[in-house]
């Protein structure tokens, strides 16, 4: 049998032992921080430290070739009764940078459709450059009588694109699936590039 004054000291001495780990676990943040402050190999945490001068500035992107400008424009076409547009004509890129240009469509037809884009570039040689990220051609669309979409085209011109090429021409195609699939159209803008050799 034990008396009630052994587990009364039982139950302090168990006290001050975890107020003991409470108390070491609280004094163990400082004391690995000045650890690793003078050993240096606290380099997960080096973001954190305020550096003189460096406050709210980001890494710049080498990827972005600033020196160059290219006009980039949009072209829509549609093969069947429905409305299909970039929301902008143009936009100026330079190589490496990301862009986004929407493209509007509306089934303006009374019935059901499945559809589907093509894209076709001009010159020729800056389709191999023209990186899409994220594109509705990738995907086969079903639209409702008289539904709109908006659709986003997110893209990267590789900076590898030769220095002669100013101007590309994005044109796309839509048609419906089921049908026979339209060629890629030659716009006059494609065919005034093709001709410039630009």
């Amino acid at each position: 049998m034990t008396r009630p004054g052994d587990n009364a000291r039982m139950v302090g001495k168990l006290a001050v032992v975890a107020a003991g780990m409470f108390a070491f676990g609280y004094a163990l943040i400082p004391l690995y921080q000045a650890i690793c402050e003078a050993t240096g190999i606290n380099i997960l945490a080096l973001s954190e430290r305020q550096v003189p001068g460096a406050a709210g500035t980001a890494p710049a992107n080498t990827q972005v070739d600033t020196s160059r400008t290219i006009t980039v424009e949009f072209d829509a076409n549609a093969r069947g009764p429905w409305s299909f547009h970039p929301a902008q004509r143009s936009l100026q890129v330079h190589p490496g940078e990301l862009a986004t240009v929407m493209y509007e469509f509306q089934n303006v037809q009374d019935r059901r459709m499945a559809a589907q884009a093509i894209p076709s570039y001009a010159p020729r040689q800056a389709a191999a450059h023209f990186n899409k990220i994220e594109c509705f051609c990738f995907n086969q669309y079903t639209l409702e009588p008289g539904e709109k979409k908006q659709w986003p085209v997110v893209f990267v011109i590789d900076p590898k694109l030769s220095k002669d090429v100013t101007t590309i021409t994005l044109s796309y195609t839509f048609f419906e699936i089921g049908g026979r699939t339209p060629p890629a159209p030659e716009t006059s803008a494609a065919l005034a590039a093709q001709g410039s050799g630009t």
